[in-house]
């Protein structure tokens, strides 16, 4: 015996209600909750917004990279130039016996050549040695000289670049650790002059 099934039959677009029944289920182009379309959705718009997602992602990425890089100025150079500069400086510095048989004021610097700090203070210090050339003594000490422990310690030097003023009679005028403008290197230079 044949039986004819009278129910209505499943189609994609219908889905079971909770009373066994089935009811047709319209896919809609309107954004859900979320904003996205519906899966069965054809819009392109989830595209859209993903590429506007990676956007603004990768934007932020790159601000985030630009930000955090150090800051090079245009007095502090690179490194590979401050430490030519440096090297340089030092090669046509007096030496420090002579600076003190001479009894000019001097401008005694401690440095090290893997110091940073003194890679960048060494434009500043070429250009206030430029007018000063004559008048004043410019004594250059690479504290890793095993040469120079004893002044290291005469002069109580703690770090690099260390930098004393001395006026002719070899007496400590004023004394600066770190990266000195070249102002304050001037006013302590002209002061030691006067």
């Amino acid at each position: 015996m044949t039986t004819i099934d009278s129910s209505p039959k499943s189609s994609p677009d219908s889905s079971p209600n909770l009373s066994g029944t089935h009811s047709s289920v319209a896919h809609s182009s309107e954004p859900n909750s979320l904003g996205f379309n519906s899966p069965g959705s054809n819009s392109p718009e989830p595209k859209q917004q993903r590429g506007w997602v990676i956007l603004v992602v990768l934007l932020f990425s790159i601000v985030t990279f630009g930000l955090t890089r150090p800051i090079t100025t245009v007095q502090s150079g690179t490194s590979v130039a401050g430490l030519m500069t440096l090297k340089a400086s030092a090669q046509t510095a007096v030496p420090y016996a002579v600076a003190i048989a001479n009894r000019k004021p001097t401008l005694i610097e401690f440095y090290a050549d893997w110091c940073t700090t003194c890679q960048s203070l060494a434009p500043t210090l070429e250009t206030v040695t430029q007018p000063y050339g004559s008048a004043v003594n410019f004594v250059m000490l690479d504290i890793d000289d095993p040469q120079w422990q004893d002044q290291i310690q005469h002069y109580q030097v703690t770090g690099v670049p260390h930098l004393v003023l001395q006026n002719g009679e070899g007496q400590i005028a004023d004394t600066f650790v770190g990266n000195v403008p070249a102002g304050v290197l001037t006013q302590g230079l002209q002061e030691l002059l006067s």
